[in-house]
C-alpha cells in the first residue's frame, strides 16, 4: 500500500532563493517480513553523518538501532541546520509499503540520509550516508543496504529488549515470530558499523537457536528502494 504522507518538518524556515530545491523522497520497504521503525529523512550540509560504515556508532545511532528511536538524531540533525522529516510513514513501514517524505533543501543542505530501525532485528537498520543531492531536475533510484550498528550481539531473543545495552529485540511487529529460543550468539565479530549479514532464524516456534522465523524473518539486501524526485 503506497502511502503519500508528508511527514512533520522539524526543520526548515528556507526562503525562496534560486539554490533552493524541492524533493520528494519515496521509500519503499524491500523485505519480506521486516518493518521499519519510524524513518528520519533529512538534508543536510557536507560536514554532518547520521553514520559511518567502519567507524563506532555514536550514542544517537546505537538509540535509533537497537531501539528505533531517533529522538537523539534528530537533535543532532537540528543542530547541524539541517533540514528533516521525521516518521514520514506515521509509524512502522510495513514489507511491501511505501512512505513519501517532502522536504526543501538549500546550497548548503546538499546531502541527503535516511535511517531506521529493522524490526525484528538486535541492531540493524537501513540507511542512505550522506547521498549527494543531484543538481539537475529528474527522478534518481537508490538501493539501500541494511547495516548492523556494531553495539549489540545478534542473539535473536525476543524480549522487548531496545533500550541502549540491554540485550534483545523489541518485538515482531508481524506476529511471525516464535519464543523460547537459547540466543545464536552473545558476542559479535565486528563492533563498528558494518553491512548486515541477515538474520539466521530457525523453523523451531517453541525454543530453538532463534526467535526469528528463516522462513519469514531472513533477507538479503538491498532492504530499500529510495526514489528522489528534484523539482
Amino acid at each position: 500500500m503506497k502511502k503519500l504522507i508528508a511527514g512533520l518538518v522539524l526543520a526548515g524556515g528556507l526562503s525562496a532563493t534560486a539554490q533552493a530545491h524541492e524533493l520528494t523522497v519515496e521509500i519503499t520497504n524491500l523485505t519480506n517480513g521486516i518493518y521499519y521503525t519510524p524513518l528520519l529523512v533529512s538534508a543536510h550540509n557536507r560536514k554532518t553523518d547520521l553514520f559511518e560504515a567502519g567507524e563506532p556508532a555514536s550514542a544517537s545511532l546505537q538509540a535509533m538501532a537497537e531501539g528505533g528511536d531517533i529522538s537523539g538524531l534528530v537533535a543532532d540533525l537540528e543542530s547541524a541546520g539541517a533540514h528533516i522529516v521525521a516518521n514520514p510513514a506515521e509509524g512502522l513501514l510495513g514489507p511491501g509499503e511505501t512512505a513519501t517524505a517532502y522536504l526543501e533543501t538549500n546550497k548548503r543542505n546538499r546531502y541527503l540520509s535516511i535511517v531506521a530501525m529493522l524490526l525484528p532485528t538486535n541492531d540493524g537498520f537501513m540507511g542512505l550516508d550522506a547521498q549527494r543531492i543531484p543538481k539537475h531536475r529528474g527522478s534518481y533510484t537508490y538501493y539501500i543496504n541494511g547495516y548492523d550498528a556494531g553495539t549489540e550481539a545478534n542473539n535473536e531473543i525476543i524480549n522487548g529488549g531496545g533500550a541502549p545495552g540491554v540485550p534483545g529485540i523489541p518485538a515482531d511487529p508481524g506476529g511471525n515470530s516464535g519464543s523460547g529460543a537459547t540466543g545464536v550468539t552473545d558476542s559479535e565479530q565486528n563492533s563498528v558499523v558494518h553491512i548486515h549479514r541477515g538474520v539466521l532464524g530457525d523453523m523451531d516456534l517453541n525454543g530453538g537457536v532463534s526467535d526469528l522465523n528463516a522462513a519469514v524473518h531472513h533477507w538479503l539486501n538491498p532492504v530499500a528502494k529510495v526514489v528522489v524526485t528534484v523539482r
